[in-house]
């Protein structure tokens, strides 16, 4: 090897990296306690009859939120602000105020997911490290700054292997799993549709739609583009690189949904464990199933990744809000120049701690808030269609027909499955 080469190929691997951004953490965060219980039960219930689900909507999941990362990127605004100009501010006002009721129920199930999984390795009572945890992960969030946010988050992300490695442990017979990966089978029943629901409300999720959007618009402010028109209208080289990074971001999160699925479906579901009530229990029959190293593998990706969820959560809810209400927002922002925005944020943070406090299932609420994001974001996909092909909105840079047809086929698919449901 000359020693060309050998320097390029460093470089080639820095390249990828640097090109990793907003796309690999809303994808990582998609990957959160709330999908990590929902593919759970999906694999304890259907074993590997969903796996087909991971397959099919990678691809749509990327078109959704690659439109989401085009409109911050070539209009500097974020998602709210750009529906609040295709509608009115008092819509919006409920738009944002949905979200941040599903989103707080998801923060208060996520900490107590974590805190679950920390008692069980501690022995320490799990409401100690709901208060813990809150805390920490709110000082964070309003201390630190966007960059540094974001290089946390980046780092998180490789927590989520664990999963995959876990599904390595419980030995799976390949020859039948790539079967139920490549020949979709069609949902029977209520509860198929329901973990149908669940599974595209979890992966196609309202909250990463205002996130995306709101991380292009940081990601200008930390290059020095303060005002709006210096935010307006993205370069080719900018879009091409955000496709590459929103799309490595939604792969990885649907590679990582596939593996959960996959040792739930190994492991609970072969041995006749479908009813799934606390993440201890899952957890829990793991160890005597597929050993110690899955169970702590498992445990310890909970808490990895409520860390790296749960300031996205309470974050794209404040973003909802600021942008509703022109408020000035930003995680760039000091505390003193945001107040309200970071209100938001706290509030939804303090709410989600109180509900730990009430004894609310985690995993149910977890699973319950995947199937209403499930049947509330494809409505919301219309207002992002709308918004994606405003020329004038979009600064004569609208999404391609071939996207705006993949988001389109998605919203129709929610709208179908969420039907389906109520009808079985």
């Amino acid at each position: 090897m000359s020693k060309e080469t050998a320097l390029r190929k460093p470089n080639l691997v820095r390249r990828f990296f640097s090109l990793l951004g907003p796309g690999l953490i809303t994808g990582a965060a998609d990957d959160d306690p709330s999908g990590i219980a929902t593919y759970s039960i999906v694999g304890a219930q259907m074993g590997t009859a969903m796996l087909w689900t991971a397959f099919i909507t990678w691809p749509f999941m990327g078109c959704v939120q690659f439109m989401c990362a085009r409109i911050g990127m070539v209009t500097g605004m974020g998602l709210g602000d750009a529906l609040r100009r295709k509608g009115p501010r008092w819509l919006m006002f409920f738009g944002a105020l949905a979200l941040l009721a599903a989103n707080t129920i998801n923060v208060g199930a996520d900490l107590s997911g974590m805190a679950d999984a920390a008692e069980m390795l501690s022995g320490i009572n799990s409401h100690v490290y709901v208060v813990i945890f809150g805390i920490a992960i709110t000082y964070a969030t309003v201390r630190f700054r966007y960059h540094q946010i974001a290089t946390i988050m980046k780092w998180l992300a490789a927590v989520l292997f664990a999963y995959v490695i876990t599904a390595f442990i419980a030995g799976p017979d390949w020859g039948r799993v790539l079967r139920d990966t490549f020949v979709p089978s069609w949902p029977k029943n209520h509860a198929a549709w329901e973990n149908l629901v669940a599974i595209l409300g979890t992966t196609i999720s309202p909250y990463l739609f205002f996130w995306q959007a709101s991380q292009e618009v940081e990601e200008q402010k930390a290059m020095g583009r303060r005002l709006l028109v210096q935010q307006e209208g993205a370069s080719k080289r900018e879009i091409i690189d955000r496709k590459f990074d929103v799309g490595t971001g939604t792969f990885f999160s649907n590679f990582v949904m596939y593996f959960i699925i996959l040792t739930t479906a190994l492991t609970l579901h072969r041995h006749g464990i479908t009813n799934i009530e606390t993440s201890n229990q899952v957890a829990e029959a793991l160890r005597p199933l597929a050993g110690t190293l899955a169970y702590l593998l498992y445990t310890v990706g909970i808490i990895g990744v409520g860390f790296l969820a749960i300031p996205t959560l309470a974050g794209s809810a404040a973003y909802a809000f600021a942008e509703t209400f022109s408020w000035k927002e930003g995680l760039d922002e000091p505390f003193r120049g945001a107040r309200p925005f970071y209100a938001m944020l706290i509030i939804s943070m303090l709410l989600g701690v109180a509900m730990d406090f009430l004894d609310v299932d985690p995993v149910k609420a977890l699973f319950w808030t995947a199937v209403i994001n499930g049947v509330l974001a494809p409505f919301l996909l219309v207002g992002v269609l709308m918004a994606a092909s405003d020329r004038k909105l979009m600064q004569g840079q609208p999404s391609s027909w071939l996207s705006r047809i993949a988001v389109g086929v998605i919203t129709l698919v929610m709208f179908g499955a969420a039907a389906a449901m109520f009808i079985l």
